[in-house]
């Protein structure tokens, strides 16, 4: 029997990998365990667009948190692993996905102490996810949220569990806290951007579509980041019907110490009171059904040359897909007469 060319072996070996990714793809998600809470645990899941600074906010967030005597487990939902980078001095955490394989693959259990870690008060973990074409980032989180469940997350005696979660990515696992009712309440961190705007919007528009199906998760409300004091982010939380809970400049002093990795949010700092604040109003504040905007009245909050609301929609014409006459071509299609 002739061996195959390495051109032949190739072949094989993709196919293979696209049948295993297809049969991946095609397996349903096991439903994650909700178990009645034992302990009286605010969870609170933080949504907004990748890079707005929910990572940042919520370091010093948690960290103002534990200094004020609560006790607080910050858990990273972003398949970057970034959450905790801030309040690690940088340093990467790992992650529940990875040690897990690692662990399974050596016929060893995982233990909280493999995957949660503190400092000063703070209790930190990383879900991870999948590299770039390997994986469905949102099935990770499913599969790092039945791992806590084993690991007894309902039985944890927190304060506050802070969930940070993308909300520019719509896959369903990333949608888990709302549609399953895993928290009690929702937080956009948003900016005077249409981006971040626009994703904010999206976040009330997922808790009013499950609340119509009988969910209980709402929006508490907002935190405005890098705030240039335009003031779109304010009017969007009118709009829809949910309070900004603070608003963090645009300060040098802040973006310095953030992309060094320096926590900002302690007593007596410069930026202390602001954090303070923040705390107090994410613990006290109730979630609320938000009215979300349709694009249009999402387009109104900016002035129309900086969203370009004067374009015309202008229809093309078979001309201009052709880049010649169109010729008109008789149709074949057979229309029977109606008796």
């Amino acid at each position: 029997m002739t061996a195959p060319t390495s051109r032949t072996a190739t072949s094989i070996a993709q196919r293979r990998l696209r049948d295993d990714l297809r049969a991946e793809a095609a397996i349903e998600p096991d439903p994650v365990p909700v178990a009645t809470p034992t302990k009286d645990t605010q969870i609170i899941a933080i949504y907004g667009k990748g890079g707005i600074g929910k990572s940042f906010t919520l370091a010093n967030l948690s960290y103002m948190m534990a200094q004020q005597g609560k006790k607080v487990l910050l858990i990273g939902c972003d398949p970057k692993s970034d959450t905790t980078s801030l309040l690690f001095g940088g340093r990467a955490c790992p992650t529940i996905i990875e040690t897990s394989s690692k662990k399974t693959t050596a016929g060893e259990p995982v233990e909280i102490g493999d995957v949660c870690f503190k400092r000063d008060g703070v209790f930190a973990m990383e879900l991870g996810g999948p590299e770039v074409g390997r994986g469905c980032g949102g099935r990770g989180i499913i599969h790092g949220f039945e791992l806590l469940e084993k690991l007894g997350f309902h039985d944890w005696g927190f304060d506050y569990v802070l969930l940070d979660f993308l909300g520019d990515v719509v896959c369903g696992g990333f949608g888990l806290p709302i549609a399953r009712d895993m928290c009690q309440k929702v937080i956009v961190v948003g900016s005077n951007d249409l981006q971040s705007l626009y994703v904010a919007n999206n976040v009330c528009n997922a808790v009013q579509y499950f609340r119509k199906l009988g969910g209980n998760v709402g929006v508490a409300g907002m935190v405005v980041n890098k705030d240039d004091g335009t003031g779109e982010a304010q009017r969007f939380g009118e709009a829809v019907g949910i309070p900004v809970l603070a608003s963090i400049p645009a300060h040098e002093d802040i973006r310095r110490k953030s992309a060094n990795y320096q926590i900002i949010g302690y007593p007596g700092g410069q930026w202390g009171p602001l954090f303070e604040e923040l705390a107090t109003n994410v613990g006290e504040a109730p979630p609320q059904l938000p009215t979300p905007l349709d694009q249009d009245a999402l387009l109104g909050l900016f002035k129309s040359e900086e969203v370009g609301r004067d374009v015309v929609l202008e229809p093309a014409t078979m001309e201009d897909m052709c880049g010649a006459a169109a010729v008109q071509k008789p149709s074949l299609e057979v229309i029977y007469d109606t008796v």
